[in-house]
């Protein structure tokens, strides 16, 4: 329970509209997408960048735990209060679009952004900001910089840290540095936004984000290709990349994820003979373009074993290509009542062996594990299905068989997660991905940055 005085401190700052201690609030800003829930002491919305910076000096001279937090939607826990403390909520005022600079092509944006607004907004004058997380709709832009977030597009155009040019942000003691410039080239100094960057609020609070647009493609194509199996489709992926392949997108549905979409959703049509699907999307300058890209694609996946290569004729023919992949998630639950999920990331040559081997781990519990995901950049959604969570010996295998799955990916040369983040729900498994010295080397840059650990304490196993 927080002092009425630092709530009246608080107050002083932002106003009483903008302090909330009240029940609603308070469970309203207990979980996150991991369902777990831990209540904070207050909830408390900053106006701007100066409130963030009296807000957090006090705080550090008072030893208050901040919690910055954009929309709540991530899966491992990064923005839950388990320590108690302020939840620092910049959705309701620090959410606006400042620039889109067309000479420079950048746009200037608050943490509380939602990433579709300002796709809209940049496309709408002709440019283009790849990054497209799945919850996109409702994301912050700043939670997916502090996450570092990836997306169907990652396979051609890369991931949130490729589009971040430069952050202004608040330290743990209320100082505001900048980090990055809007110049293409900048080397001096130590990389600080790289720092920020998947610091998961850890380190300092965003205030506004410089990222890089692109133009806008002017054409676009959806393609299936259809496997008996998913070891054929996933060395199809890799091998077709190789041979000059660009595609936008590809993503991946197995066996598992097939049968349990036929069952779900009995409308969509998907081939009978269907083991392993690959879909996506390429796009380019030209008809020309696309059609080279999509002729390779054909001729790549023939050649390691498909079945059917199908072109989407029209958006709406796109829409019903995609819509396997996009409900692949809701589609697992015909398996059981509780969804272990995990978004690891291996080298894409690896994707062949890695999936034979997490069905391996699977079957040696006796678990069902469906997986899916972005085969164009080797990141794996993993689902150990419980078939029945209230039974502690299913649930502790199903943690078992997690934790032998990342040990696995990171003998292969992979890592734990490759978007979702570290938060609490992968902190205890930071020991299998990162030895003695780089676990230190963490924690003594967490020291610099908030030597009195107010700032998000212990995520990321810190």
């Amino acid at each position: 329970m927080i002092d009425k005085k630092h709530l009246e401190y608080f107050e002083s700052i932002v106003g009483s509209e903008n302090v909330k201690a009240d029940k609603a609030h308070l469970i309203a800003y207990c979980y996150d997408a991991t369902k777990e829930r831990f209540e904070p002491d207050a909830v408390v919305f900053p106006k701007d960048e100066q409130d963030i910076s009296k807000i957090l000096k006090y705080c550090n001279e008072e030893k208050i735990v901040i919690v910055p937090r954009g929309a709540g939607s991530g899966f491992t826990g990064g923005a839950l209060p388990s320590n108690g403390g302020i939840i620092l909520s910049l959705e309701r005022h620090m959410n606006k679009l400042l620039e889109i600079d067309m000479e420079n092509m950048v746009g200037v944006v608050q943490p509380g952004l939602i990433n579709m607004e300002f796709q809209k907004a940049v496309e709408e004058v002709g440019l283009f900001y790849p990054p497209d997380p799945a919850s996109e709709q409702y994301s912050t832009l700043g939670g997916n910089v502090s996450e570092n977030a990836g997306g169907m597009r990652a396979a051609k155009y890369g991931i949130t840290k490729d589009y971040v040019v430069a952050l202004r942000a608040v330290l743990p003691n209320g100082e505001i540095i900048t980090a990055g410039k809007k110049t293409i080239k900048d080397v001096a100094g130590y990389n600080t936004a790289g720092i920020l960057i998947a610091s998961e609020g850890t380190l300092a609070v965003i205030t506004e984000i410089t990222l890089k647009l692109i133009p806008k493609p002017k054409f676009k194509q959806t393609y299936m290709g259809v496997f008996p199996d998913v070891n054929k489709a996933m060395n199809a992926v890799f091998k077709s990349l190789a041979s000059g392949a660009n595609p936008v997108a590809m993503e991946f549905l197995d066996a598992l994820v097939i049968k349990a979409l036929k069952q779900k959703f009995p409308q969509v049509e998907l081939p009978e003979n269907a083991g392993g699907i690959l879909v996506g999307d390429v796009d380019g300058s030209s008809q020309a373009e696309i059609d080279s890209q999509i002729q390779t694609l054909k001729e790549s996946f023939a050649e390691y074993g498909s079945v059917d290569f199908i072109v989407a004729k029209d958006e709406e023919h796109s829409n019903s290509l995609w819509f396997a992949r996009r409900n692949a998630s809701p589609a697992t639950m015909i398996y059981g009542t509780k969804k272990l999920n995990e978004d690891i990331s291996v080298p894409r040559s690896k994707l062949p062996v890695a999936l034979d081997e997490i069905y391996k781990i699977g079957e040696k519990y006796g678990f069902n594990v469906p997986c899916f995901g972005h085969a164009g950049d080797g990141n794996i959604h993993v689902n150990v299905m419980v078939k029945d969570k209230t039974n502690e010996k299913e649930m502790e295998d199903g943690h078992k068989a997690i934790e032998e799955i990342f040990q696995l990916v990171v003998d292969m040369g992979g890592t734990l997660s490759g978007e979702h983040g570290i938060g609490l729900s992968k902190a205890p498994f930071m020991n299998i991905a990162f030895n003695n010295a780089e676990l230190e080397l963490f924690r003594n840059i967490k020291k610099a940055f908030d030597p009195n650990n107010i700032l998000n304490p212990f995520k990321m196993g810190l």
